[in-house]
């Protein structure tokens, strides 16, 4: 009986601290929930949309729209070329024996850089030398004989058919003389162009032909170029728009080209290029098909850092006045339409489009229509307001005060004024 009793006891405990359990887990859980929503309502604090803030409260950052004037700058397309970008072709036929320098090296005027085979040509060399040397004592030898000649014709020794022919010959020794000198420079040119030189100073290109390649004067291809690279030459294309703006600024082509401010070049990996280049030439002709003007620009090329064929962006700047800009971040895009939030007397706003040039540096936009100056705006939190709403609107340093000042009080542990 007492067994009974005992079991039944342990059994109603056992029940009991069941409970107890459950009761502590509910309690768990519930502060668990509560921590959360307070994370939650921290968080949505502190996100605001769009980079804003709204603290707990109605309070919106706006902003005055001024007139300014801003720094703006535009790209094109451009391909490098050197002041010169000359083909290197042989001028005899023959098998390339040497490389006298390597790709992309910088030569001299004058300097070797291939070697063709000059055996056949140093050949004709020596066999012109002695056809030279042959001709000038054929030459000595008939002048004498047509001297003889001459002394005896006057004394009537000989006849004048005898001289004549001797005087003939003589005429003909110097004409052969004239043949085999020619031969001679001609022979000596071609043993010269067996060394192939650089026709100016520059950097070389690439080499489709090496040793062993038989080449001639008619090959497709050249052995190289020598790009003069001292200099770049930029050449880049504008709209006929754009070019009659340009014009109509105020004085010739010529004279708005000497105005113009100078330009800059992005590289191909996107740096920009250290120096700057001057406009110096626009082609006087516009393409029909693309209704663009070609332009040239010249950058200095100490380093050697511009190559010949590169590709690269022109970057032209100038100033735009008496312009409104408005932060990015306080517009709304809707439809590929351009939105703001104007203030209104009554601390309502109204959703207002406007227009905006597709020029901008990333940060704001440059506003042709929709806003005066004057306008108040808001410029952060945008995306969480309403056409009509209500606000209280303080000022973009009034803000960042009060988002100091929170997390302060948040590193402070003081939640409850945290976000008040």
């Amino acid at each position: 009986m007492e067994i009974v009793e005992t079991k039944e006891r342990n059994e109603k405990e056992l029940l009991i601290d069941m409970k107890m359990n459950v009761k502590r887990n509910k309690s768990f859980s519930s502060s668990r929930i509560a921590f959360c929503a307070l994370g939650l309502s921290v968080l949505t604090a502190c996100g605001g949309g769009q980079g804003g803030m709204k603290m707990g409260d109605n309070q919106f950052a706006v902003e005055t729209v001024k007139v300014t004037s801003s720094n703006q700058s535009e790209q094109y397309p451009a391909t490098i070329k050197g002041l010169q970008d000359i083909e290197v072709r042989p001028q005899v036929s023959g098998l390339i024996v040497k490389l006298c320098v390597d790709e992309g090296a910088t030569v001299r005027k004058g300097q070797a850089l291939f070697q063709i085979d000059p055996t056949q040509y140093k050949a004709a060399y020596d066999q012109a030398v002695a056809s030279v040397k042959s001709a000038k004592a054929n030459l000595e030898t008939l002048s004498a004989t047509e001297k003889n000649k001459k002394m005896l014709h006057d004394q009537k020794i000989i006849s004048d058919f005898e001289y004549q022919t001797a005087v003939n010959n003589l005429l003909t020794a110097k004409a052969s003389l004239a043949q085999a000198e020619a031969a001679y420079s001609a022979a000596k040119q071609n043993l010269g162009f067996c060394t192939v030189t650089s026709p100016s100073n520059g950097v070389i290109g690439t080499f489709p032909y090496r040793i062993g390649a038989l080449v001639s004067p008619s090959i497709a291809e050249p052995l190289t170029t020598v790009s003069e690279i001292g200099d770049m030459y930029v050449y880049f294309s504008m709209t006929e728009k754009q070019l009659l703006d340009m014009t109509r600024a105020g004085g010739t082509l010529k004279e708005q080209l000497e105005k113009m401010p100078a330009v800059k070049l992005q590289l191909a990996d996107g740096t920009m290029y250290a120096e700057e280049g001057k406009i110096d030439a626009v082609s006087g002709v516009i393409d029909q098909t693309t209704g663009s003007v070609s332009m040239r620009a010249i950058f200095p090329n100490k380093q050697n850092v511009l190559r010949s064929g590169g590709m690269a962006n022109v970057v032209f700047p100038y100033t735009m006045n008496d312009v409104i800009l408005v932060p990015q971040s306080a517009t709304q895009e809707i439809q590929d339409k351009k939105f703001v939030y104007v203030l209104q007397s009554d601390s309502t706003l109204k959703h207002t489009e406007i227009q905006v040039s597709n020029l901008n540096d990333g940060k704001n936009y440059i506003v042709t229509g929709g806003l005066k100056e004057g306008d108040q705006i808001v410029v952060e939190g945008v995306q969480t307001l309403q056409d009509g709403q209500k606000i209280s609107p303080i000022t973009v340093a009034q803000k960042e005060a009060k988002f100091q000042k929170a997390l302060q009080d948040q590193r402070d542990g003081n939640i409850q004024t945290a976000f008040n």
